[in-house]
Protein backbone atom coordinates (compact mmCIF):
# COMPACT_ATOMS: atom_id res chain seq x y z
CA UNK A 1 0.00 0.00 0.00
CA UNK A 2 1.51 3.30 -1.11
CA UNK A 3 1.05 6.45 0.96
CA UNK A 4 0.52 9.77 -0.84
CA UNK A 5 3.42 12.17 -0.17
CA UNK A 6 1.05 14.84 1.21
CA UNK A 7 -0.45 12.33 3.66
CA UNK A 8 3.02 11.22 4.70
CA UNK A 9 4.07 14.85 5.24
CA UNK A 10 1.03 15.48 7.44
CA UNK A 11 1.87 12.39 9.51
CA UNK A 12 5.46 13.57 9.93
CA UNK A 13 4.15 16.99 10.93
CA UNK A 14 1.84 15.44 13.56
CA UNK A 15 4.74 13.41 14.99
CA UNK A 16 6.98 16.49 15.14
CA UNK A 17 4.31 18.56 16.90
CA UNK A 18 3.67 15.78 19.42
CA UNK A 19 7.39 15.29 20.06
CA UNK A 20 8.44 18.95 20.27
CA UNK A 21 5.43 20.59 21.92
CA UNK A 22 6.36 19.34 25.44
CA UNK A 23 9.69 21.16 25.06
CA UNK A 24 7.89 24.49 25.18
CA UNK A 25 9.63 27.40 23.50
CA UNK A 26 12.54 25.16 22.42
CA UNK A 27 10.08 22.90 20.65
CA UNK A 28 8.74 25.90 18.75
CA UNK A 29 12.30 26.82 17.81
CA UNK A 30 12.90 23.29 16.53
CA UNK A 31 9.76 23.43 14.41
CA UNK A 32 10.81 26.80 12.95
CA UNK A 33 14.28 25.51 12.12
CA UNK A 34 12.86 22.42 10.36
CA UNK A 35 10.28 24.48 8.48
CA UNK A 36 12.86 27.02 7.27
CA UNK A 37 15.81 24.76 6.60
CA UNK A 38 14.63 21.22 5.81
CA UNK A 39 11.00 20.97 4.63
CA UNK A 40 7.95 23.20 5.09
CA UNK A 41 5.39 22.14 7.68
CA UNK A 42 1.87 21.54 6.29
CA UNK A 43 0.38 23.52 9.18
CA UNK A 44 2.83 26.38 8.42
CA UNK A 45 4.83 28.11 11.13
CA UNK A 46 2.33 30.90 11.71
CA UNK A 47 -0.17 28.16 12.63
CA UNK A 48 2.33 26.73 15.13
CA UNK A 49 2.88 30.20 16.61
CA UNK A 50 -0.90 30.67 16.94
CA UNK A 51 -1.12 27.32 18.75
CA UNK A 52 1.61 28.23 21.24
CA UNK A 53 0.27 31.76 21.84
CA UNK A 54 -3.26 30.45 22.37
CA UNK A 55 -1.92 28.22 25.16
CA UNK A 56 -0.02 31.04 26.90
CA UNK A 57 -0.71 34.66 25.94
CA UNK A 58 1.86 36.05 28.36
CA UNK A 59 4.79 34.64 26.37
CA UNK A 60 3.59 35.72 22.93
CA UNK A 61 6.57 38.03 22.28
CA UNK A 62 9.02 35.36 23.40
CA UNK A 63 7.40 32.85 21.04
CA UNK A 64 7.58 35.32 18.16
CA UNK A 65 11.25 36.09 18.80
CA UNK A 66 12.19 32.42 19.06
CA UNK A 67 10.31 31.44 15.89
CA UNK A 68 11.77 34.36 13.92
CA UNK A 69 15.34 33.77 15.12
CA UNK A 70 15.36 30.02 14.44
CA UNK A 71 13.70 30.59 11.07
CA UNK A 72 16.55 32.94 10.17
CA UNK A 73 19.09 30.32 11.26
CA UNK A 74 17.32 27.52 9.37
CA UNK A 75 17.10 29.62 6.20
CA UNK A 76 20.90 29.57 6.02
CA UNK A 77 20.66 25.96 4.78
CA UNK A 78 19.06 26.79 1.38
CA UNK A 79 21.17 29.96 1.31
CA UNK A 80 24.45 28.02 1.54
CA UNK A 81 23.19 25.36 -0.86
CA UNK A 82 22.71 28.14 -3.39
CA UNK A 83 26.07 29.62 -2.59
CA UNK A 84 27.85 26.29 -2.98
CA UNK A 85 26.51 25.22 -6.36
CA UNK A 86 23.62 27.42 -7.37
CA UNK A 87 25.51 29.36 -10.01
CA UNK A 88 26.33 26.21 -11.99
CA UNK A 89 22.74 25.05 -11.54
CA UNK A 90 21.37 28.26 -13.08
CA UNK A 91 23.96 28.51 -15.84
CA UNK A 92 22.90 25.08 -17.10
CA UNK A 93 19.43 26.53 -17.70
CA UNK A 94 20.06 30.15 -18.72
CA UNK A 95 22.84 31.95 -20.55
CA UNK A 96 25.47 34.11 -18.89
CA UNK A 97 23.96 37.43 -20.02
CA UNK A 98 20.58 36.64 -18.51
CA UNK A 99 22.25 35.44 -15.32
CA UNK A 100 24.14 38.74 -15.02
CA UNK A 101 20.90 40.74 -15.52
CA UNK A 102 19.13 38.70 -12.83
CA UNK A 103 22.00 39.23 -10.41
CA UNK A 104 22.11 42.99 -11.05
CA UNK A 105 18.35 43.33 -10.45
CA UNK A 106 18.56 41.30 -7.25
CA UNK A 107 21.55 43.20 -5.85
CA UNK A 108 19.78 46.56 -6.21
CA UNK A 109 17.05 45.58 -3.72
CA UNK A 110 18.28 42.34 -2.16
CA UNK A 111 17.38 43.23 1.44
CA UNK A 112 13.80 44.22 0.62
CA UNK A 113 13.30 41.19 -1.64
CA UNK A 114 14.28 38.78 1.13
CA UNK A 115 12.43 40.66 3.88
CA UNK A 116 9.14 40.96 1.98
CA UNK A 117 9.22 37.36 0.75
CA UNK A 118 9.89 36.22 4.34
CA UNK A 119 6.82 38.11 5.55
CA UNK A 120 4.49 36.25 3.24
CA UNK A 121 3.05 32.84 4.18
CA UNK A 122 2.68 29.92 1.72
CA UNK A 123 2.32 29.64 -1.23
CA UNK A 124 5.12 32.23 -1.37
CA UNK A 125 8.18 30.18 -2.52
CA UNK A 126 10.50 31.65 0.10
CA UNK A 127 13.15 28.96 -0.35
CA UNK A 128 13.59 29.99 -3.99
CA UNK A 129 14.47 33.51 -2.85
CA UNK A 130 16.78 32.16 -0.15
CA UNK A 131 18.48 29.92 -2.69
CA UNK A 132 18.81 32.91 -5.04
CA UNK A 133 20.35 35.02 -2.26
CA UNK A 134 23.07 32.40 -1.93
CA UNK A 135 23.57 32.15 -5.69
CA UNK A 136 24.00 35.92 -6.04
CA UNK A 137 26.30 36.03 -2.97
CA UNK A 138 24.28 38.26 -0.67
CA UNK A 139 26.23 38.67 2.56
CA UNK A 140 25.11 36.24 5.31
CA UNK A 141 24.47 38.86 8.02
CA UNK A 142 22.14 41.13 5.98
CA UNK A 143 20.42 38.00 4.64
CA UNK A 144 19.77 36.60 8.13
CA UNK A 145 18.63 40.01 9.37
CA UNK A 146 16.19 40.39 6.46
CA UNK A 147 14.71 36.94 7.13
CA UNK A 148 14.47 37.66 10.86
CA UNK A 149 12.65 40.98 10.36
CA UNK A 150 10.26 39.52 7.80
CA UNK A 151 9.43 36.49 9.95
CA UNK A 152 9.13 38.63 13.08
CA UNK A 153 6.53 40.84 11.39
CA UNK A 154 4.62 37.81 10.08
CA UNK A 155 4.56 35.94 13.40
CA UNK A 156 3.85 39.07 15.46
CA UNK A 157 0.83 39.83 13.28
CA UNK A 158 -0.75 36.44 13.92
CA UNK A 159 0.28 36.42 17.60
CA UNK A 160 -1.43 39.77 18.25
CA UNK A 161 -4.60 38.63 16.49
CA UNK A 162 -4.58 35.51 18.67
CA UNK A 163 -4.09 37.55 21.85
CA UNK A 164 -6.81 40.11 21.14
CA UNK A 165 -9.36 38.13 19.13
CA UNK A 166 -8.62 34.44 19.69
CA UNK A 167 -7.14 31.62 17.60
CA UNK A 168 -10.30 31.23 15.47
CA UNK A 169 -9.92 34.75 14.04
CA UNK A 170 -6.19 34.16 13.54
CA UNK A 171 -6.88 31.00 11.54
CA UNK A 172 -9.41 32.94 9.46
CA UNK A 173 -6.78 35.58 8.72
CA UNK A 174 -4.32 32.86 7.73
CA UNK A 175 -6.80 31.48 5.20
CA UNK A 176 -7.45 34.96 3.80
CA UNK A 177 -3.74 35.67 3.46
CA UNK A 178 -3.12 32.38 1.66
CA UNK A 179 -6.02 32.95 -0.74
CA UNK A 180 -5.27 36.63 -1.46
CA UNK A 181 -1.53 37.19 -0.83
CA UNK A 182 -1.18 40.07 -3.31
CA UNK A 183 -4.03 42.07 -1.77
CA UNK A 184 -2.73 41.48 1.75
CA UNK A 185 0.78 42.57 0.72
CA UNK A 186 -0.54 45.78 -0.86
CA UNK A 187 -2.61 46.60 2.23
CA UNK A 188 0.30 45.85 4.58
CA UNK A 189 2.75 47.99 2.60
CA UNK A 190 0.19 50.79 2.32
CA UNK A 191 -0.47 50.75 6.06
CA UNK A 192 3.25 50.73 6.80
CA UNK A 193 3.88 53.63 4.42
CA UNK A 194 1.01 55.66 5.90
CA UNK A 195 2.32 55.06 9.41
CA UNK A 196 5.85 56.10 8.38
CA UNK A 197 4.53 59.31 6.78
CA UNK A 198 2.49 60.06 9.92
CA UNK A 199 5.57 59.66 12.16
CA UNK A 200 7.74 61.80 9.88
CA UNK A 201 5.14 64.59 9.78
CA UNK A 202 4.87 64.58 13.57
CA UNK A 203 8.65 64.69 13.88
CA UNK A 204 9.09 67.58 11.45
CA UNK A 205 6.14 69.50 12.90
CA UNK A 206 7.76 69.36 16.33
CA UNK A 207 11.10 70.48 14.95
CA UNK A 208 9.51 73.30 13.00
CA UNK A 209 7.86 74.72 16.11
CA UNK A 210 10.93 74.44 18.34
CA UNK A 211 13.52 77.13 18.82
CA UNK A 212 17.12 75.98 18.94
CA UNK A 213 18.93 75.97 21.24
CA UNK A 214 16.08 75.39 23.69
CA UNK A 215 17.32 77.20 26.79
CA UNK A 216 15.81 79.22 29.56
CA UNK A 217 17.13 82.81 29.53
CA UNK A 218 19.19 83.91 32.47
CA UNK A 219 17.66 86.38 34.98
CA UNK A 220 19.66 89.31 33.69
CA UNK A 221 18.83 88.53 30.07
CA UNK A 222 15.15 88.20 30.94
CA UNK A 223 15.16 91.65 32.58
CA UNK A 224 16.85 93.25 29.56
CA UNK A 225 14.33 91.63 27.20
CA UNK A 226 11.43 92.93 29.34
CA UNK A 227 12.83 96.49 29.32
CA UNK A 228 13.30 96.33 25.53
CA UNK A 229 9.72 95.21 25.07
CA UNK A 230 8.41 98.02 27.35
CA UNK A 231 10.39 100.68 25.52
CA UNK A 232 9.09 99.40 22.20
CA UNK A 233 5.49 99.66 23.40
CA UNK A 234 6.00 103.23 24.71
CA UNK A 235 7.53 104.33 21.40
Amino acid sequence: MTIHPVVALHKINAVLLAALKPLGIWGLGGLAFIDAGIFPLPTTMDGAVVLYVANDHRKFLLYVLMAAATSAIGSLIPYYVGRAGGELFLLKRINRARYERMRDRFERQEFMVIMVSSMMPPPMPIKVFEFGAGVFEMKPLPFSLAVFIGKFIQFLFFALITVFYGPEIAHGWRSAVREHPAAVLIVALGAGLAFAIYLLRKLFDKRRGASFPIEEPAEGEAAIETEDEDSTLIT
